[in-house]
């Protein structure tokens, strides 16, 4: 784990929908993760940083279908010339969206990703990033996940804390894992989208 970094050019927010940080399905310490969430948002605006919200569209009946509540982006967009909204149907941000394009545009080089699930479309996305060459920055405490149940004759259930650690140890020999998301800085990558 890493205490200082340098500064990315991009805030990936993956799926930060009403589905999955509020009401009774929200994961558990929403409000922290929420507060954190928003923290690097405001920080990478004010930097010039590309900040990009992916917004998984779930299956029908899921609390993620389209035009559901659910499925609504919980923290506000201003969108822009910097900040984007793209929508996903797969739990890695780049398989068949305009996220490459858009970062390559920009001439980002390093990434910062948060938001939810973290064993999932947090860590698909992140190692995606890797395998394209981002240098990748994954704040331990501003990604989270559901507590997986107990599987009888198994295991016992793993609290969701256990599920976001092992997800970002997973992927931490190859990205920089940071403590804490108020240590992540930001800086405007070398050019602007189009």
């Amino acid at each position: 784990m890493t205490d200082s970094v340098p500064p990315s050019h991009a805030l990936i927010v993956v799926d930060v929908q009403k589905a999955g940080v509020s009401g009774d399905r929200a994961v558990p310490g929403a409000a922290g993760l929420l507060e954190r969430t928003a923290d690097l948002i405001a920080r990478a605006r004010r930097s010039g940083a590309l900040v990009v919200h992916l917004q998984n569209d779930g299956a029908p009946g899921t609390g993620d279908e389209p035009h559901t509540p659910g499925w609504a982006l919980h923290l506000p967009v201003q969108a822009g010339p910097t900040e984007f909204v793209i929508r996903k149907t797969r739990d890695d941000g780049f398989a068949g969206t305009r996220l490459g394009d858009l970062l390559g545009e920009a001439g980002a080089e390093s990434l910062t990703v948060c938001g939810v699930m973290s064993e999932m479309c947090v860590q698909a996305t992140a190692r995606t990033a890797l395998a394209l060459g981002y240098r990748v920055v994954l704040p331990y405490d501003a990604h989270g996940t559901q507590d997986i149940p107990a599987a009888p004759g198994i295991s016992e259930a793993v609290p969701a804390a256990v599920v976001s650690r092992v997800a970002a140890w997973a992927i931490s020999a190859d990205a920089d894992v940071t403590a804490p998301a108020a240590a992540v800085t930001f800086t405007a990558p070398r050019s602007r989208v189009r």
